[in-house]
C-alpha cells in the first residue's frame, strides 16, 4: 500500500498585489480579460459550470489581496502541526475566498481558517498577529520555488520511488488519477 501526504510549498502568481486588496471581479476583467465584460461573464459562467458538480459555488465579489500571511500561516502550521492541520487550513482557505468572497490573508480569515483546523483560538490569533514570525522562511521559500521555475498554480510534484511526476496548471481528474497510479505501480 502506498501513502500519499501533501506537502505546501508557498507561491505567489500576484506578488506586488496590495495587502487591503481590489475588487476579484474588476482585477480579473482588468488583468486576465483586457476589460470586457463578455469575456469576464463567459469565464463566471464557466467556472460556475465546473464547480456546480462539487458543489462548489464560485463567487465573484470580494477582494484580490496578497497572500503572503495566508501562505505563513500554511507553513507554521504545517511545521508544527503536521500535514493534516494544513490542508483543513487550506481548503477553509479557499472556500473562504472561492465561495464566500473572503479577502485572502486578513486576520479574520485566517483565524477561521486555522481553528477549523482545530486550532485554539487564543494560539492562532497570537500566530496570526504576529506578522513578522516565520515571514522570511517563507520569503525565502517564494522564491526558491520560482527559482525552481514555478510559474502557475498548483504545481504538484509527486515523489516516486524512481522518479518524480510533475503536473503543472489546472489538469483534469483522470491526468492526476494517471500519475497517481504510476507512482504506486513504481512504489510496489
Amino acid at each position: 500500500m502506498v501513502t500519499f501526504t501533501t506537502k505546501f510549498l508557498p507561491y505567489q502568481l500576484y506578488p506586488s498585489a496590495s495587502q487591503v486588496g481590489e475588487s476579484k471581479y474588476d482585477w480579473y476583467k482588468k488583468t486576465k480579460y483586457d476589460n470586457s465584460e463578455e469575456r469576464m461573464k463567459m469565464y463566471t459562467a464557466l467556472m460556475s459550470a465546473y464547480g456546480a458538480p462539487l458543489d462548489i459555488d464560485f463567487r465573484f465579489d470580494g477582494l484580490v489581496a496578497n497572500t503572503l500571511q495566508a501562505h505563513r500561516v500554511v507553513q507554521h502550521y504545517q511545521e508544527a502541526r503536521g500535514a493534516e492541520v494544513a490542508d483543513k487550513i487550506v481548503n477553509s482557505l479557499y472556500e473562504q475566498y472561492f465561495e464566500q468572497a473572503q479577502h485572502p490573508s486578513s486576520s479574520e480569515t485566517l483565524l477561521t481558517a486555522t481553528t477549523a483546523a482545530g486550532i485554539d483560538e487564543a494560539e492562532a490569533r497570537q500566530f496570526i498577529e504576529a506578522e513578522d514570525e516565520g515571514l522570511q522562511d517563507v520569503k525565502l521559500l517564494v522564491r526558491e520555488q520560482a527559482g525552481n521555475g514555478v510559474d502557475s498554480v498548483p504545481y504538484i510534484v509527486f515523489e516516486g520511488r524512481r522518479r518524480d511526476f510533475t503536473l503543472e496548471g489546472a489538469k483534469e481528474i483522470p491526468e492526476y488519477l494517471k500519475v497517481l497510479q504510476q507512482v504506486a505501480k513504481e512504489s510496489s
